[in-house]
C-alpha cells in the first residue's frame, strides 16, 4: 500500500479522528438491523452485515494490535477462523458460503468485540511505528469497502424476503425528468499516463503509474438510464444473441434473464427494490445492478462500445473524485437522476472493457496484506468511479474496482464509448 497523507495535523492525531470516523459510520449502517437481519447469507457472493462488523474488527486487530503492540492478547481466540476472510497467511478459515451458519457471537457480542478493539487500538495509535500507522490507514479504506457491501449485501438479503422490507425510509418523490441525450466528449488519442501518481493512498493494484496509448474515441457525457434500459428490452435485448458474447448469452439463458436485477414488471410498468423498498423506476436515474454481459450487450445494441478503464481515467482526470452522489451518512442511498454536465463519480460504479491484470511492473506488497488485490487478477472485469453506496472521499482517478461478468448485486451501471 501506499503511505498514508501528511494532512496539517499531527499524523496519530489525524488517523485517530479518522479510525473513529469510520468506525461510526459503519455502526450507523447497522444500527436499523435485528440480530436476524445481520446474520442472514443470502448467497454466496455476500456476506451477514455481523460478519462485515467482525472482518474489519478482525483486520485491524490482527494486523495491527497483534503484530504490532507488544503484549496484545487476542479479544477471543476463536475469533481469527470465523473472521478471516481469505488470508492463506493467516491460515484456516471458516468456508465463505457458511457464514450464514455464524449466528453465535451475538451481534451485540459482535459490537463488544469492535469496542474493545476500538478502545485498544486508539490507546496504541501514539506508540505505533509509521509501518504500523500504513496499516490502520489502510485498514479504514478497507472497512470503507465493506460499508458499501454491507449496504449491497443487505439489499440483496431484504430482496430474498417476500415482504421486501426497506433499510431506509423513501426520499420524498420527484418530478420525473426527461435527461438530454447522450453527448459525447472526445479525445484525440495518444500516450498518456495512467495509475496512482504516488501521493496520498492508493491500493497496490493501482500502481505503477505508466504509459498507455489511447486510440482517438469518444466517450459518454452521462451514464445510461433506467428509461433508456426500458427501450433495450422492449426491442429485444435479451432476446436477441448476436448482441451478447458467448459467455454472456449462456449466462441469460441459463438464468432466465430479462431484466436488471431488483426489477419487476408490475402491472404496465417496471419497478426496482432498493433499499427503500419496491418503488416504480426513476426513467431519468442511472440503470444499476446490471452485470458486465448485460453492459457489454447493451454497448452493442447501442452502436457503440465499453470504454477502456484508461480512457475513463484520461476523462476523469478533471473531475473531483469526492463529487456526485455517493455515501456521506446512513439514509437514503440510491441512484438518482444526474445534474447537469458531466459526472464521473457517484450513482453507479462503471463497466469498463478492461480485464482486471496487473499494471507493468506490479509487485504485490510484502506481508500477509500482500493478498489484498493481485492474487484476484484472473477472470475479472475493472470498473472505474464510485456509487451512491461508496463512502465520499473514498474513491480517486485511479482507483480500480473489479468483479467477475456475471455479478450485478453491486450498484452497478453502464458507460458508453466509441471509437473515432
Amino acid at each position: 500500500m501506499q503511505s498514508i497523507p501528511a494532512p496539517a495535523t499531527a499524523p496519530c492525531l489525524w488517523l485517530t479522528d479518522r479510525f473513529r470516523a469510520v468506525r461510526a459510520l459503519t455502526d450507523s449502517l447497522a444500527t436499523p438491523l435485528s440480530d436476524a437481519d445481520a446474520s442472514v447469507q443470502s448467497m454466496d457472493d455476500a456476506s451477514p452485515v455481523k460478519w462485515h462488523l467482525a472482518h474489519t474488527t478482525w483486520f485491524f486487530e490482527t494486523f495491527v494490535l497483534r503484530d504490532h503492540v507488544p503484549g496484545y492478547t487476542l479479544y477471543d481466540d476463536r475469533f481469527p477462523f470465523l473472521f478471516n476472510s481469505y488470508y492463506e497467511a493467516e491460515g484456516r478459515r471458516h468456508a465463505r458460503a457458511r457464514r450464514g451458519m455464524i449466528t453465535r457471537p451475538s451481534l451485540d457480542e459482535v459490537r463488544g468485540y469492535r469496542a474493545a478493539v476500538d478502545a485498544a487500538l486508539i490507546a496504541a495509535l501514539p506508540d505505533l511505528p509509521p509501518a504500523a500507522l500504513e496499516l490502520v490507514a489502510l485498514g479504514c479504506h478497507h472497512e470503507e469497502q465493506h460499508q458499501e457491501l454491507l449496504l449491497t449485501d443487505i439489499l440483496h438479503h431484504f430482496s430474498e424476503n417476500p415482504l421486501e422490507p426497506a433499510m431506509f425510509a423513501p426520499e420524498p418523490k420527484r418530478p420525473v425528468a426527461v435527461p438530454p441525450p447522450i453527448g459525447w466528449i472526445e479525445h484525440p488519442g495518444g500516450i498518456v499516463q495512467a495509475g496512482h501518481c504516488g501521493e496520498g493512498f492508493a491500493f497496490d493494484c493501482e500502481s505503477p503509474r505508466h504509459d498507455t496509448l489511447l486510440h482517438p474515441h469518444a466517450i459518454a457525457d452521462r451514464t445510461v438510464t433506467n428509461g433508456e434500459w426500458d427501450a433495450f428490452i422492449a426491442d429485444g435485448g435479451y432476446t436477441t444473441p448476436k448482441l451478447w458474447l458467448a459467455d454472456g448469452w449462456a449466462w441469460v439463458q441459463a438464468n432466465r434473464i430479462a431484466a436488471p436485477l431488483y426489477w419487476e414488471r408490475r402491472g404496465d410498468v417496471w419497478t426496482r427494490f432498493g433499499l427503500d423498498g419496491r418503488r416504480v423506476i426513476d426513467p431519468a436515474a442511472p440503470v444499476t445492478h446490471v452485470s458486465f454481459f448485460e453492459a457489454d450487450a447493451y454497448a452493442s445494441w447501442a452502436g457503440a462500445r465499453l470504454p477502456t478503464e484508461f480512457e475513463w481515467e484520461a476523462h476523469a482526470a478533471s473531475h473531483d473524485p469526492a463529487g456526485g452522489n455517493q455515501l456521506d451518512a446512513a439514509g437514503p442511498v440510491e441512484p438518482r437522476p444526474a445534474a447537469h454536465g458531466p459526472a464521473f463519480f457517484g450513482d453507479v460504479w462503471q463497466w469498463t472493457g478492461s480485464a482486471y491484470r496487473p499494471y507493468p511492473r506490479f509487485r504485490a506488497v510484502e506481508g500477509a496484506v500482500g493478498e489484498y488485490n493481485g492474487k484476484f487478477m484472473s477472470g475479472q472485469f475493472v470498473l472505474r468511479g464510485s456509487s451512491c453506496a461508496t463512502p465520499r472521499g473514498h474513491a480517486r482517478t485511479c482507483y480500480r474496482n473489479f468483479f467477475y461478468p456475471h455479478q450485478r448485486w453491486q450498484f452497478t451501471g453502464v458507460r458508453l464509448a466509441k471509437d473515432l
